[in-house]
């Protein structure tokens, strides 16, 4: 009696495995969704009566009840790498060219173009058949687990098709894709979101990016996510070909666009590209370009990759959408470094997924050169598909009474005097009080990439701003200390505050280098900030140096090193970096001087392309190894780290004398 109940139970799961493929991978459903619901039903009374016999890849087990309370990293099987972008054909022959010109002479080249899917990469990894996790790209090496988010994704298989009946070994593998939503999913998401006084989302990547993090996959299980796949990466597997992979994965059961197309050479490619164009309005979903690629695997490796691009594969990018919109009033925000900027408040038009109200005018230099002005009918685009922005002005639709736009006096803010500092075009507000730059500064401390802190986003900073609960974002970890208060403002309550002191308590255990980062030092970006952290190790030795010794920190250049130096300056922000310390925030770096090893003390020049990491991560290494890395040689240089291409500075080297050392013999010395 138990088998057969166990063999009911399996015959049930697969019945709706295979209806779940027909309806949200082939879109051919064959059964209504009362019948369709039935069988879940089925499914889980069974299960319910029987729970020792519930499995992980059960369709009922596809949305879980618990939070994610974090995010883990995981470390890719390959590097997820991005591709470099071309914009026109000579571009993408020049491409062609250095792939024929890298590979033996007289090589046949195939190439497989596939729609560019605007949305969020990932990595499936199955193992026996069996989604074991799911990750997002992160930075190439290492992504963040999302595993119990993308199995409420119904097109995800939990379980593979006919696994066992192919010959290739496919017991650990990776999946890649993206995952999207479609155009009309994201209308109706946004139209609900309206109707119940929510934030309305930008556009269906940004909103497919964020549900992806949400902690909760209840919420997420209510979100019209769907997922493409492209890429199928084993190390334990040789494929022939990219061709092979797609068929492949559409036999697992994955869901593979089918819009790809093999390619013999690259007049075909660019009508490949172009027939992909014109049909990017007709779509189900956004695109914003096609990808090339290799199709012999074999040919792929032999290619290789350079920094964090591979030189087998290349995206193809669309001319940007444009509309036409009317320009009714040209207004003035001020940014967290007290810059003003223009801002153009549109007649509301639907342009690349999304309704668009507002466009950046970068500053009054390009009000001026474009002669942009209110009441003016003008052309706008997303700046990679992303950016909106004002292109020209319709000036035959421009009526008698215009007249050209000027800058303001005062901040549009707090009313202060503005100033614009010789050789730069943008006015700033010096009232470093402004309520904009305090909510500018805050916005930017508790962003992803900064501190991090889920749930306090712009429309919280703007309330907790106005009623006083924050003045600077020390303030951000006080506010434990008004619990009370918070929970009685309206449509908060005590769950979601929860959850917001929550998430500012985890962000203590971001490292130093991220703080750095989200204190917002002028000209101080992520990269930056990591390079100054990981030098100087704390924060004192970084307030206690001279400009010019922070300027010999590689690749920090006078105006980083004057910034730094100004805002360490400050007595405000001492304070404020003092009150960050007592609440557990991290200054200290966590990068260990190793012992003495071959790069302990002495001085190295990079030049050329890395295929393994860029030269900034290889610098990276070099200084976590005691080493020092200098721009320029010179006699007080120990070595020169050649790749690709080196330029005049290998010159250099080699007329001093000074000793060279190949990408193969860096890696080497790293390891030892």
């Amino acid at each position: 009696m138990a088998n057969q109940i166990e063999k009911n139970i399996e015959e049930l799961r697969d019945l709706i495995r295979e209806h779940d493929y027909k309806y949200y991978v082939l879109a051919e459903p064959v059964i209504s969704d009362e019948d369709y619901d039935r069988l879940v039903k089925e499914l889980e009374r069974l299960e319910a009566e029987n729970p020792g016999l519930i499995t992980p890849d059960s369709p009922t087990q596809r949305v879980g009840k618990d939070l994610t309370k974090e995010f883990k990293p995981v470390t890719h099987k390959v590097p997820m790498l991005s591709l470099a972008n071309t914009y026109n054909e000579e571009e993408l022959y020049d491409f062609d060219r250095r792939v024929r010109n890298t590979l033996p002479p007289g090589e046949a080249v195939e190439y497989v173009v596939e729609p560019k899917i605007d949305g969020a990469s990932v990595s499936l990894n199955y193992v026996d058949g069996y989604l074991k996790t799911a990750a997002t790209r992160g930075d190439g090496v290492v992504g963040e687990e999302i595993t119990v988010n993308t199995k409420t994704i119904k097109s995800v298989p939990l379980k593979l098709k006919n696994y066992k009946s192919f010959k290739k070994s496919l017991n650990d593998f990776e999946a890649r894709g993206e995952i999207f939503m479609k155009i009309k999913d994201f209308k109706q998401l946004n139209k609900e979101r309206e109707e119940q006084g929510e934030k309305l989302f930008a556009n269906p990547r940004n909103s497919a990016a964020g549900t992806l993090k949400i902690q909760d996959p209840q919420i997420v299980a209510k979100r019209p996510l769907n997922i493409f796949l492209y890429m199928l990466v084993s190390t334990e597997e040789e494929f022939i070909t990219q061709m092979e992979n797609l068929e492949l994965l559409k036999k697992l059961g994955f869901n593979v666009n089918k819009e790809y197309e093999l390619c013999r050479n690259m007049d075909e490619v660019l009508r490949s590209c172009r027939r992909l164009e014109a049909k990017r309005e007709s779509l189900e979903y956004e695109i914003d370009g096609a990808v090339i690629k290799v199709n012999s695997i074999r040919q792929q490796k032999l290619l290789g990759s350079i920094a964090k691009s591979p030189r087998w594969a290349v995206a193809f990018k669309f001319k940007a959408k444009q509309a036409f919109t009317k320009i009714n009033k040209i207004t003035w925000q001020v940014g967290r470094t007290g810059a003003v900027t223009p801002v153009a408040e549109l007649e509301p038009v639907f342009l690349s997924g999304s309704t668009l109200s507002r466009a950046t005018l970068h500053n009054y230099d390009e009000i001026k050169r474009k002669d942009i002005r209110e009441g003016d009918t003008v052309v706008i685009e997303k700046g990679g598909d992303v950016i909106p922005k004002v292109v020209s002005v319709v000036e035959i639709e421009r009526g008698k009474n215009s007249r050209p736009a000027k800058p303001p006096d005062n901040c549009p803010v707090c009313g202060s005097p503005l100033f614009k500092p010789e050789n730069e075009v943008a006015y700033y507000c010096e009232n470093t009080e402004c309520p904009a730059q305090i909510k500018g500064r805050i916005e930017h401390f508790a962003a992803r990439g900064a501190m991090d802190i889920e749930g306090l986003g712009e429309a919280l900073i703007d309330l907790f701003v106005e009623r006083g609960f924050l003045n600077t974002y020390a303030d951000i970890y006080d506010l434990k200390d008004r619990r009370e208060e918070l929970v009685a403002v309206e449509r908060l309550g005590n769950k979601s505050i929860d959850n917001l002191l929550a998430a500012i308590e985890d962000s203590k255990k971001q490292p130093f280098s991220k703080v750095l980062f989200a204190l917002g030092i002028r000209y101080v970006g992520a990269g930056a900030a990591r390079k100054l952290a990981d030098h100087f190790l704390t924060i004192d030795k970084m307030i206690t140096a001279g400009e010019d010794e922070i300027s010999k920190v590689h690749e920090i250049g006078p105006s980083i090193s004057g910034s730094v130096k100004k805002f360490f300056s400050s007595k405000a922000n001492l304070n404020i970096i003092q009150r960050l310390k007592e609440h557990g925030l991290n200054f200290k770096s966590e990068v260990k001087k190793a012992g003495d090893n071959f790069f302990t003390g002495k001085t190295f020049v990079l030049t050329g392309s890395l295929s393994t990491f860029s030269r900034e991560e290889a610098g990276e290494k070099i200084i976590a190894l005691g080493g020092k890395v200098a721009s320029g040689v010179s006699k007080k240089t120990d070595y020169v780290v050649a790749g690709e291409n080196a330029g005049s500075k290998l010159d250099k080297a080699e007329s001093l004398g000074i000793k060279i050392l190949n990408e193969e013999e860096f890696l080497k010395h790293l390891k030892e």
